[in-house]
């Protein structure tokens, strides 16, 4: 819980240091800073439907949509809940992942690594797993956002 908190409030700490016209330059692939935080939005939905999927034993939806780097389903996020204004993104990045840790925190800790029998490719998938990759993608966006605009790392 503590490593998916600190991943994100480092890339809202990152956001937070830029000017607005940065906002919109796009910095990674095709994606701007508000699509960066659009993706983020739509991977906390995501994740809640999977821990409601794990628990009743079935794989998570967005295994439907794998492909190189996710590049489909993280369009669609984009799409889904993309807004123009940086407040919008930034409190709903906020209620977004407000919502995902309150349902973690909901849970019994023995069920983040509880074997559910749900597999993807012999991969056993568990909650735990898909917030340690949520954490991942969080700390390595704020570190690209960090590099690209020339902001210094962030004091932990």
């Amino acid at each position: 819980m503590q490593e998916i908190s600190a991943a994100r409030a480092s890339v809202v700490d990152a956001v937070l240091k830029l000017e607005p016209p940065q906002l919109d330059i796009v910095f990674l692939g095709a994606w701007t800073v508000k699509d960066l935080l659009s993706h983020l939005i739509g991977w906390d939905s995501a994740n809640l439907q999977a821990i409601n999927e794990l628990r009743e034993s079935q794989l998570p939806e967005f295994y439907n949509h794998i492909d190189a780097d996710w590049r489909s389903y993280n369009a669609l996020l984009v799409e889904r809940y993309y807004s123009d204004d940086i407040n919008a993104l930034l409190s709903r990045a906020e209620l977004s992942h407000t919502e995902l840790l309150r349902k973690v925190d909901s849970l019994p800790p023995a069920e983040l690594d509880r074997d559910w029998g749900v597999r993807y490719k012999g991969y056993r998938v568990t909650i735990a797993r898909l917030l340690q990759v949520e954490a991942g993608d969080e700390q390595e966006h704020a570190r690209q956002i960090r590099e690209y605009f020339g902001l210094p790392a962030r004091a932990m």
